[in-house]
């Protein structure tokens, strides 16, 4: 994304194709073996699922840096929570809400910090400044929508797993095969950045020697580590508890971000490092680790 910081599509196309292909080969058995949930549901998902992963990749080419992305994707607990409280008629314990307030004040934090960043940019004058910001402000709208959006996908999962039962695998490929039609839409930007991928410097693979542009590497190594990553947490949400997969995730999201500064030497200010804290302490009381397996009233 540093080299090309509109090949997002790109990116996650390549994903849904790969994890696509692979579950109609092993879990669809070649289109003979019927859905345990009616079609009709995994396409309400399924629109929801595109959009948050269309609207998350524009985002970053609106001024919105990795670190900040990660961060603010990390609050999908206070619209989780939000969402639930309101079309599940869910009531929470009073740790529940003091860690919601965490991170609250942590993203808040973090994004008001990068807001004057983003601002007091020495490097434009007057005129393009204010325009960078509001793009950096319709990123910010963005990354809200998609939070909200993806917070009503996880309640929306949740119903449907009550009523028909955990088809992680089953889930995951429905999820990634209907959109694909979807990218045709993307197909010009998808192409171009191909294209793009195509013109990058040659890199010499490890141990197997095969050489190719070095873009093309990049984008097989994200997708082989987003397939792992995404059927475990598919995998996870049949075996643990909601909480504990939501906590799992978010540490998860804390490493990148910790990577991705010492990697990407992103300015990152103290202000920063409070609001990233705050994030993970209030994810961390969220979670109530120390009550070991015992489920709390709302479950």
């Amino acid at each position: 994304l540093r080299q090309f910081p509109g090949c997002g599509n790109i990116v996650t196309f390549s994903q849904f194709l790969f994890i696509a292909v692979e579950g109609f080969i092993f879990e669809a058995n070649f289109g003979r073996k019927s859905p345990a949930i009616p079609i009709r549901y995994y396409l309400i998902m399924v629109g929801m699922f595109f959009t948050v992963s269309v609207v998350n990749n524009y985002a970053l080419n609106l001024n919105i840096s990795m670190p900040l992305h990660m961060i603010f994707r990390s609050g999908s607990l206070i619209a989780n929570m939000a969402l639930g409280i309101i079309i599940l008629k869910k009531r929470y314990s009073m740790s529940k809400y003091i860690s919601i307030a965490l991170v609250s004040l942590g993203i808040f934090t973090c994004t008001f910090m990068s807001a004057k960043q983003v601002a007091s940019d020495s490097s434009l004058n007057e005129e393009d400044g204010l325009q960078v910001f509001l793009w950096w402000l319709l990123g910010i709208a963005g990354l809200t929508f998609a939070l909200l959006t993806s917070a009503r996908m996880g309640i929306f999962q949740e119903t449907l797993y009550k009523r028909f039962g955990k088809h992680s695998k089953e889930a995951l490929f429905y999820n990634h095969a209907l959109p694909l039609p979807g990218f045709l839409l993307l197909a010009p930007n998808i192409y171009h950045h191909a294209v793009l991928f195509s013109q990058s410097e040659p890199f010499r693979v490890p141990l197997i020697g095969l050489t190719l542009p070095v873009m093309w590497f990049y984008l097989f190594m994200n997708v082989i580590t987003q397939y792992v990553c995404i059927r475990g947490v598919f995998s996870l949400t049949t075996e643990c508890p909601s909480l504990t997969v939501t906590l799992v995730v978010t540490l998860r999201k804390f490493l990148s971000l910790l990577l991705s500064l010492l990697h990407f030497q992103h300015p990152f200010t103290g202000c920063h490092w409070l609001g990233t804290a705050l994030v993970f302490l209030g994810t961390l009381l969220y979670a109530e680790p120390w009550a070991g397996r015992s489920r709390s009233k709302e479950e």
